[in-house]
């Protein structure tokens, strides 16, 4: 059981505290709820902008990461559709040092054209390197396009267009800061050698004068339901075709998403998982194959996709794939099998908790999922589902009216 304690700032700001006096260390861990999900369709990429801009000065400090190392502390952060985290880890004895640079941080940026500037063409070359010159870089652009038709999921992270990153203006970016990184759409987790009773005198200190800001309301279009197969095929410079699939599933919070997540351990969960053991070791089909979903806050994607073996027909190798669908629709898994990818799950889910650094990120994320309780509960949700659970949802979102079909060819 992971033990927290949890206040809220008169300002919005809710706070968690994770006490551990193992070790010498302490995390500091800001979750903004704000991801690409939230950009206007016109203007993407800008949360990914902003995981750049919030290292490039804030409106008292020059410099974000010199204080940071001089205290003994590194730091990073990450951003997804649905959420952008900032992270720092240090000495315990100098945890101040980090309230000092996340409060200065989110009163506000420097908001220099100078940084706008740079931090503009590190992502734009990003996007250059990653998702237009590497081989299959637009895999995901062109499968997002093909499985959303209104749900912001449709575009990456990075953005939809190079453009608009590229045309990002200091006002656009004033406006999305002001809009979503304030004390009421945050959520400040604090883990490792601190007391509760501290957390609280610093918090107050260096966040509670900073303005609360308007709560953040999410009204995104919602995915209709999919009723008719897409298809998509491309030819590029690449050297082996490819083949990827995706099916609609279920929010983070529904029980098909447990479902979902148990079905993709079985069909892909390493070289003991059924697509690997039949369509690459036995019948050498692929030379690689996964299945996976994004574990998306709002209904996502459970996706199979590969590399083929050179010289195979991609059509053999996408009967081949849905042979074994029919098998995991048809016949209830074993106990054996199911117990298997359930010990799995725990498995990871231990291993993820066991540095403090993932216990307050997973803090942070299950808090802004509704309740972070949830972090020492959500087991028990794998446990209950059962062989005829994983037959009926993967009837359910295995049609074939419900898939999206990506065959990116060799030329």
């Amino acid at each position: 059981m992971i033990e927290y304690n949890r206040f809220t700032l008169d300002n919005g700001l809710t706070v968690l505290v994770h006490e551990d006096t193992a070790t010498p260390m302490a995390v500091v861990n800001v979750l903004y709820d704000v991801g690409a999900r939230d950009e206007h369709p016109e203007k993407t990429g800008f949360a990914h902008l902003f995981e750049h801009l919030m290292f490039g000065g804030s409106i008292n400090i020059a410099d974000y990461d010199e204080p940071l190392q001089r205290a003994g502390g590194d730091n990073n952060a990450y951003t997804t559709n649905d959420l952008t985290n900032y992270y720092c880890q240090l000495p315990a004895q100098n945890i101040e040092t980090a309230f000092w640079l996340e409060s200065d941080r989110m009163l506000s940026l420097a908001f220099s054209e100078k940084s706008l500037s740079v931090q503009r063409k590190v992502v734009c070359e990003e996007f250059r390197e990653h998702y237009i010159n590497k081989p299959y870089g637009d895999v995901w652009k062109q499968m997002r396009e093909l499985a959303y038709t209104v749900h912001p999921y449709k575009w990456m992270t990075i953005g939809k267009e190079l453009s608009h990153v590229e045309n990002a203006l200091i006002d656009d970016v004033k406006h999305f800061f002001f809009k979503h990184y304030r004390p009421i759409n945050a959520i400040l987790v604090v883990a490792g050698k601190v007391k509760t009773a501290d957390i609280k005198q610093l918090a107050q200190k260096w966040f509670g004068p900073i303005p609360m800001g308007d709560k953040y309301i999410r009204c995104l279009p919602q995915e209709p339901v999919q009723d008719q197969a897409r298809r998509l095929t491309i030819e590029a410079a690449v050297p082996l075709d490819a083949f990827v699939k995706t099916w609609h599933m279920d929010a983070r919070l529904n029980k098909g998403y447990y479902t979902a997540d148990l079905i993709t351990e079985i069909l892909g969960g390493g070289a003991s998982s059924r697509l690997y053991q039949s369509l690459v070791k036995e019948q050498k089909l692929f030379s690689n194959l996964d299945c996976y979903h994004f574990g998306s806050l709002d209904a996502g994607l459970l996706t199979i996709e590969g590399k083929l073996v050179k010289g195979v027909d991609i059509n053999k190798a996408e009967q081949a794939i849905s042979e074994q669908i029919a098998l995991i629709q048809e016949q209830p898994v074993s106990i054996a099998e199911l117990t298997k990818v359930k010990n799995k799950t725990e498995s990871v889910i231990a291993f993820e908790d066991m540095s403090i650094m993932s216990r307050a990120s997973s803090l942070a994320m299950y808090e802004l999922m509704g309740d972070a309780s949830l972090m020492n509960t959500e087991l028990e949700k794998y446990q209950e589902i059962n062989p005829q659970d994983i037959v009926d949802y993967s009837k359910q979102i295995f049609r074939e009216s419900n898939s999206n079909t990506l065959h990116y060819l060799a030329k």
